[in-house]
């Protein structure tokens, strides 16, 4: 599992005695989304008719715009399920979906969508590709949440099969 002991208050919501704001919350969750949707190619490409990973990145969209709670998100379970009977890339494509529509639930699953497509990338692709998707994510982190992102892949690399280095 990608996540360390004690918990980083910055990724816990408010509410829940940490730092983290609805708005960076729903932030995280449209990054993993976008982490995972960059590599679907890879599974639909082996996989054209299964649609599980795209309905998991499409459903942790709805809840970062909130259209639908976390428990509706999480209840899909289409990633995850993906990821069983698959290997190889598509299986770290379906992981990263899964991750992404978690963040729903936990916000620290962020970086489980981009390591997992990270992953996914270096399976298909070789290590260049995998520094190319890494460098991609970074591209895209929204300024609000960029410090924390890349603070928490420092914290969490080893965790992370250190695709963030």
């Amino acid at each position: 599992m990608i996540f360390t002991e004690p918990r980083d208050p910055r990724f816990m919501r408010r509410h829940r005695g940490g730092s983290l704001t609805e708005a960076d919350h729903r932030l995280l969750a449209l990054w993993a989304a976008a982490c995972a949707e960059h590599v679907l190619p890879l599974y639909e490409a082996e996989h054209p008719g299964d649609r599980r990973p795209r309905e998991a990145v499409a459903l942790a969209r709805a809840w970062a715009r909130g259209e639908i709670g976390a428990r509706a998100a999480m209840a899909a379970g289409q990633g995850r399920a993906a990821a069983r009977e698959v290997g190889g890339a598509p299986k770290f494509v379906a992981l990263a979906a899964a991750q992404a529509v978690a963040v729903a639930h936990v916000a620290q699953h962020e970086l489980g969508a981009a390591a997992y497509a990270i992953r996914a990338r270096e399976a298909a692709e070789g290590a260049a590709a995998a520094r190319a998707e890494r460098d991609w994510q970074r591209a895209e982190l929204p300024e609000p949440i960029r410090a924390l992102v890349l603070d928490d892949q420092r914290l969490r690399n080893h965790a992370c099969w250190g695709v963030f280095g």
